[in-house]
C-alpha cells in the first residue's frame, strides 16, 4: 500500500501548535507520510502553500485537499 502524502502548515501559534499535537499527529503514520511545515521559520514555502489553497494556518492538506482545522493567522500574514 502506498502512503498518501500530508502536510501540515503552521506559523507556531498556540492555536497551531495544539491542532499539530491533536490533528496532525492522530494521523495514521502507516497510511500518510507526514511533513509539518512552520511557515514562521521558512518563509520560502508561503507561496507553495498558497498554491496548495492554505487561505489560513493552521491547514492539512491531505491528496492535494487543504483542510482548515481552526484560524490561527491569515496566510497574508506570513509573507
Amino acid at each position: 500500500m502506498n502512503k498518501s502524502k500530508a502536510i501540515f502548515y503552521h506559523a507556531g501559534c498556540p492555536v497551531c501548535v495544539e491542532a499539530e499535537q491533536k490533528v496532525a499527529r492522530a494521523l495514521d503514520p502507516a497510511r500518510f507520510d507526514l511533513e509539518i511545515v512552520h511557515l514562521g521559520q521558512d518563509r520560502g514555502r508561503v507561496a507553495e502553500a498558497e498554491a496548495k489553497g492554505v487561505k489560513s494556518v493552521p491547514a492539512l492538506i491531505l491528496d492535494n485537499i487543504p483542510f482548515h482545522i481552526n484560524f490561527g493567522a491569515g496566510i497574508e500574514a506570513l509573507r
